[in-house]
C-alpha cells in the first residue's frame, strides 16, 4: 500500500472523476465540475466539490445542492461519494469502516459498558445496556457483558445489535473508483 495519498493526488484523482460525470452534469444541469475545498480526515481526504461557477465567484445562485464530498481513501487513493444526509450525521464514519473497509472491530458500545462493569458492575452494565439497545434479549445481554468483562469484544452478532438500526437504513457510500495503483 505504501505511504497515505497526498492532498494532490487526492484532488488529481478527484478531478479524473469529476471529468468522467461531466457528460452527466453537462446534459443534465448544463455546468462544469470543479473542486471547491479538501479537509484532511482521518481516512484519508475530504474533497468537495461543486460547479465551476460556484467554485469561482461564491455565489450561491450557481452552488448545487446535496452532492455531497468525496472522500478519497487515504490508504489506496480509492474514491466513495458520500451523501450529504450521511455526511452530515455523527455516524457517517462508521458506516464508512463498515461497508467501505470491512472493518467490524470498533464496537462504541463495549468500551461504555466494560467501564459501567468495573464502576458500578455486572447487574448495572446489563440494565443500562439493555435499556441502550433494547433489541437484545436478557441472554444476549448477559453473553455481551460477560464478554466485555472478561477483557474481550461481544460476538459480532451481538455488536450488531447494539447498532441504531436507522445508521444502516441510510443510503450506502458509494464506492466510484477503486484502489489506484
Amino acid at each position: 500500500m505504501g505511504s497515505m495519498i497526498s492532498r494532490e493526488r487526492a484532488v488529481e484523482l478527484v478531478e479524473a472523476q469529476l471529468a468522467k460525470e461531466q457528460p452527466t452534469w453537462a446534459s443534465a444541469s448544463r455546468c462544469e465540475l470543479a473542486v471547491v475545498s479538501v479537509k484532511k480526515h482521518e481516512f484519508g481526504w475530504a474533497v468537495f466539490w461543486n460547479s465551476a461557477e460556484y467554485a469561482r465567484t461564491r455565489d450561491r445562485h450557481h452552488m448545487l445542492i446535496g452532492s455531497g464530498p468525496y472522500l478519497v481513501d487515504g490508504l489506496d487513493g480509492s474514491i466513495h461519494h458520500i451523501p450529504t444526509t450521511t455526511w452530515m450525521s455523527r455516524d457517517w464514519e462508521e458506516l464508512y469502516l463498515r461497508q467501505v473497509r470491512g472493518d467490524r472491530s470498533r464496537d462504541p458500545v463495549a468500551r461504555e459498558i466494560r467501564a459501567l462493569v468495573e464502576s458500578d458492575g455486572a447487574v448495572a452494565a446489563m440494565h443500562h445496556l439493555r435499556r441502550r439497545a433494547p433489541r437484545l434479549s436478557p441472554e444476549q445481554a448477559q453473553a455481551y457483558v460477560a464478554a466485555v468483562r472478561g477483557g474481550g469484544e461481544p460476538s459480532e452478532e451481538l455488536a450488531e445489535l447494539t447498532r441504531a438500526e436507522e445508521l444502516f437504513r441510510r443510503p450506502v457510500i458509494e464506492t466510484l473508483a477503486g484502489p489506484v495503483q
